[in-house]
């Protein structure tokens, strides 16, 4: 929705201006008004003001006017009503951005953290990233983005040998329920890359679900999930790097807590040992 406003009122504006420019560059040439002259007429006359000082007196200069009436009012009440309609889509677009958000913490309290643990224990290459996702307070937004397109290229590799099998089927298990209600949130459907992320989880939740011993699965097998899980591991990591983001812009309370439990950071713990760093509020 916020987009065709978007696109309308960029429309709209383009218009404004052309109607201005044309309109103000036939007058100063019908009338020899000077461009502040020119422009002010043009201006009160979309506006629907009326004249009390400048106003046209050659016969083109009439004509002109009338067609700038014609054009120029509907082009400014609809740019203006166009500013307004987006300027509250874009509010309406926090507030459920905001509670996508809440939705999202949920999720790797839950579940989210969790696997990154899981899966991060099988990635042979994880040296190579962990210390680029030891998230600080002093993060900027130019290293959160610098980061995030660094895993977007990442290809990892999973070794389902050094992965306890067992222990993240039961976990996907007593987790299930959990995934469905949060695929039912029609909210999610405005947050299109949490969705592929929370599908990519059900279908290894599914995958492993219809398995039933896992502990000696073939070959050929293990490298089918090893795909599943590689999936659900990148993704994972690059959303959970724009969630932290949005908690240390939105969040401070909630960013502390996040640095504290960090997967990736070998030093980070819940309990606070610093009194400098009790709390990150400003």
């Amino acid at each position: 929705m916020i987009e065709s406003v978007r696109t309308r009122f960029k429309v709209y504006s383009i218009l404004f201006l052309a109607v201005v420019i044309g309109g103000t560059a036939g007058i100063m040439s019908t009338e020899g008004f000077s461009l502040l002259d020119a422009c002010y007429f043009i201006i009160v006359t979309m506006a629907t003001v009326g004249y009390g000082d400048v106003h046209p007196v050659t016969a083109a200069g009439k004509v002109l006017t009338i067609f700038i009436i014609i054009t120029g009012v509907v082009t400014f009440v609809g740019a203006i009503a166009n500013a307004m309609e987006f300027m509250l889509a874009r509010r309406d677009m926090q507030v459920r951005m905001n509670k996508l958000n809440m939705l999202i913490g949920v999720f790797f309290s839950e579940v989210g953290l969790r696997l990154m643990s899981l899966f991060s224990t099988a990635d042979p290459r994880l040296a190579a990233i962990r210390g680029k996702l030891v998230v600080t307070g002093q993060w900027t937004d130019q290293e959160f983005r610098k980061v995030s397109a660094e895993i977007r290229s990442y290809d990892c590799t999973i070794r389902m040998d050094a992965m306890d099998l067992a222990q993240l089927q039961a976990f996907s298990r007593e987790k299930r329920d959990f995934l469905v209600r949060l695929l039912e949130n029609p909210i999610l459907l405005e947050h299109e890359t949490f969705t592929e992320l929370l599908q990519a989880v059900f279908h290894l939740a599914e995958e492993l679900a219809y398995r039933g011993d896992v502990s000696d699965l073939p070959a050929s097998d293990r490298s089918h999930l090893a795909f599943d899980v590689k999936r659900v591991y990148t993704l994972l990591i690059s959303e959970w790097l724009d969630y932290m983001r949005h908690l240390k812009i939105n969040f401070p309370y909630l960013f502390s807590l996040a640095l504290r439990t960090n997967p990736f950071d070998r030093q980070a713990e819940v309990v606070v040992r610093d009194e400098k760093a009790v709390t990150l509020d400003p």
